[in-house]
């Protein structure tokens, strides 16, 4: 994984700010592969409850995050029960690492 611990907390805290405590964050996509160069850090939020401005709350997450983590490009899906379930998902959720603070 190319995500240093400082970027993960980092993540973790915004998303935790933002959605709150206990939101599932996962990794997936280019920043997975240690061999890789470069790469915009790709996230898959997890929320228990319905968002209601979805594009909104996204673009939010993505701007935090970049903020945090030195202006990195981060691309951020959201899955939550009113959302449909696109093969974007399937693949974060088969391929992706939850981040946690104490990797």
């Amino acid at each position: 994984m190319r995500l240093n611990q400082h970027d993960i907390d980092a993540i973790k805290t915004v998303v935790a700010d933002i959605c709150g405590e206990g939101t599932i964050v996962r990794l997936f996509g280019s920043r997975l592969d240690d061999a890789a160069k470069g790469g915009d850090i790709d996230l898959m939020v997890e929320l228990d409850e319905a968002v209601e401005h979805p594009a909104r709350l996204s673009a939010w997450l993505s701007v935090k995050i970049m903020r945090a983590t030195q202006g990195r490009k981060v691309d951020v899906i959201l899955a939550a029960p009113n959302l449909e379930e696109l093969p974007i998902h399937r693949i974060a959720r088969e391929q992706g690492v939850i981040l946690s603070h104490d990797e």
